[in-house]
């Protein structure tokens, strides 16, 4: 497995799965509400942010936007019936809000689908972007990013009685599903042709497809699809080693280098706080592993 060292993974995957209990739900509805799990975080006092217009807007308006997945269980997560967001991700959100001054109750939450995460930044819908979003290349020319704040690697969720598949070697025919503009979807279709692609807006709709059998595996990062495969472990099970390297950043807006200065210095000096928020969330399985090293540029 993935995280920084291949021996690391396989007990990373696992912590996704200690945290998943409940059913996914709700796609799109946008909350303002916290986290239970939440580690307590210090408000700054009299943040000044020179040069920012994403700060200006957030002290203008006296509150954060900040695009976020509600599918993923122990990473984003929201409990449709309690209106309770979860997960590692939300987290770092909070810590990330909270270092610019804005307190829980200042924090609007909204989903944003994958394919969606680059206009909803550019158009101003949301001031950031904390959803399991890898960074790459072509996406810094798009937005820019803090990080990154985790690691990990694509993998494959398969049903329980699937023999067929063990790794990624075996998926040449198969139809493999995905969200629609993630990075695995593309990491598919241009080392795999051989292979067929579904796509939809959210994972979950994804792992309706694969119950169902109209696709034969799932692919995202393992640390998801240990969450998902935890909530049915007698039908779904995550099969092979990760097959990429993915690193999760904070997106925000393309041109607000003095915002992803500030945020990368509240990454790189809050170690004991990342810690604090992995233990209480993705921690939980007893696996540990280290905070990457912010990626300056």
């Amino acid at each position: 497995m993935f995280f920084g060292k291949k021996g690391l993974g396989v007990a990373a995957i696992l912590t996704a799965a200690a945290l998943s209990m409940t059913a996914c739900g709700g796609d799109t509805a946008d909350s303002g509400s916290d986290s239970g799990e939440s580690p307590a975080f210090e408000v700054a006092t009299d943040v000044s942010l020179t040069g920012s217009p994403t700060f200006d807007a957030i002290k203008s308006a006296d509150k954060i936007r900040i695009g976020v997945k509600e599918d993923q269980p122990g990473l984003g997560f929201l409990d449709a019936a309690t209106g309770e967001r979860t997960g590692f991700d939300i987290q770092i959100a909070t810590w990330m809000a909270a270092s610019l001054g804005m307190a829980q109750d200042k924090i609007e939450f909204k989903a944003i689908p994958s394919a969606n995460r680059e206009s909803a930044l550019a158009n101003g819908d949301v001031d950031l972007y904390v959803g399991t979003y890898s960074i790459t290349d072509k996406r810094k020319g798009l937005v820019g990013f803090a990080g990154p704040y985790f690691e990990t690697g694509q993998g494959l969720l398969v049903s329980k009685d699937n023999s067929d598949i063990t790794s990624e070697k075996d998926l040449d025919g198969k139809n493999v599903c995905s969200a629609t503009g993630s990075t695995p979807i593309q990491y598919i279709k241009e080392n795999f042709p051989a292979v067929k692609t579904t796509e939809f807006d959210i994972y979950s709709k994804c792992v309706d497809a694969l119950k169902t059998g109209s696709v034969d595996a799932v692919t995202t990062d393992q640390a998801i699809l240990l969450g998902f495969a935890s909530q049915d472990p007698d039908n779904l099970k995550v099969v092979g080693e990760p097959f990429t390297v993915e690193k999760y950043g904070v997106g925000l807006p393309l041109a607000d280098t003095e915002l992803r200065s500030f945020l990368n210095t509240t990454l790189t000096e809050g170690g004991d706080t990342w810690n604090k928020i992995y233990d209480e969330t993705l921690g939980k399985s007893g696996t540990k592993v280290e905070q990457p090293a912010v990626e300056q540029y």
